[in-house]
């Protein structure tokens, strides 16, 4: 997907232009969650606007809801990308891990136009970008993810989303309903978001002070913690089990001085970012229930950081 341009190429003023770009901030918002990344979601969105500018002024013009027909193209290429990734992550370099969220800047940087604004800027964080949720989502087979996405997330009626993934309605209930399960069943009492600052903020002081019992008290027993390297930069190949072996690894790992630990937003909830002689080069999205953390996710492919660097005070 090499198209970047929103605008017709035939030149003419497009009557419904304004209707079809105000629809940019669902569609990303729809893509990230279908794919957890936002680099492929942005790809998708492009694709989908070529598409509608590739039709002729009469074509556009027939279409009853753009905002409808926008959606439709967008699922249907989501759901062709979810197929090729399936493929794709089987040859991934270590363990694949969604792409992390940084907390919108746009109020405070003063951007209003969605045509200009980082894609990570145009995504509405809630449950739904929870990165253990992502997670799940990457159990799904595409068609569960989709209809899952469209129905559960977006309240799509079945009929629409029967449109979109190429089954029936009744297809499409069991797709979402056997998704929902996978959710519901990985789902584990939430502790309030205060809570969860402070189990991060107090991995983040004992890591620092390479305290290895502390962080052995913060972490479940049968914790995990998951690193994503993309064969870019040295990462596990596989996952770290059990909290002494966390602890453990994280405490060989402090750099005083060097190291750089930030407590941030991930994806919505409380993460960490690490800085290493002032560059982004980690981030931590964890997983809290009961006052203990469950799982750790630690991203450190670069090309995945690239929306974390454009900040430069983060």
């Amino acid at each position: 997907m090499t198209t970047s341009s929103t605008a017709p190429r035939d030149g003419r003023l497009d009557p419904m232009s304004g209707v079809v770009t105000g629809e940019r901030r669902r569609l990303i918002n729809l893509a990230y969650r279908m794919l957890g990344s936002v680099a492929e979601a942005e790809d998708v969105v492009q694709e989908t606007y070529a598409r509608w500018y590739a039709m002729s002024p009469r074509q556009r013009e027939a279409v009853v809801s753009p905002g409808g027909w926008l959606t439709k193209v967008a699922g249907r290429i989501c759901l062709d990308v979810l197929r090729s990734a399936r493929v794709r992550r089987e040859r991934y370099v270590g363990q694949w891990v969604p792409e992390p969220l940084p907390a919108r800047t746009e109020w405070s940087a003063g951007v209003v136009d969605d045509s200009t604004a980082d894609p990570a800027d145009r995504i509405t964080l809630d449950e739904s970008v929870g990165m253990a949720f992502l997670v799940v989502l990457e159990t799904m087979t595409p068609a569960e993810r989709v209809a899952f996405v469209l129905h559960d997330v977006f309240r799509y009626p079945f009929a629409e989303v029967a449109d979109i993934v190429g089954r029936t309605p009744a297809a499409c209930r069991q797709l979402a309903s056997s998704a929902r399960r996978r959710v519901e069943s990985s789902r584990a009492p939430l502790s309030p978001t205060g809570r969860q600052a402070r189990v991060v903020r107090e991995f983040k002081l004992a890591w620092e002070a390479r305290d290895i019992n502390a962080l052995i008290g913060l972490l479940d027993a049968d914790a995990t913690a998951v690193g994503d390297g993309g064969g870019l930069v040295t990462a596990r190949p596989h996952p770290i089990e059990g909290a002494e072996r966390i602890a453990r690894f994280f405490a060989a790992r402090a750099r005083p001085g060097r190291l750089a630990i930030r407590e941030c937003a991930v994806n919505g909830q409380p993460g960490l970012v690490a800085h290493l002689d002032g560059t982004v080069v980690s981030v931590y999205a964890f997983d809290i229930a009961n006052g203990r953390i469950r799982r750790i996710w630690a991203v450190l492919n670069p090309e995945k950081l690239r929306p974390w660097k454009r900040d430069p005070r983060r």
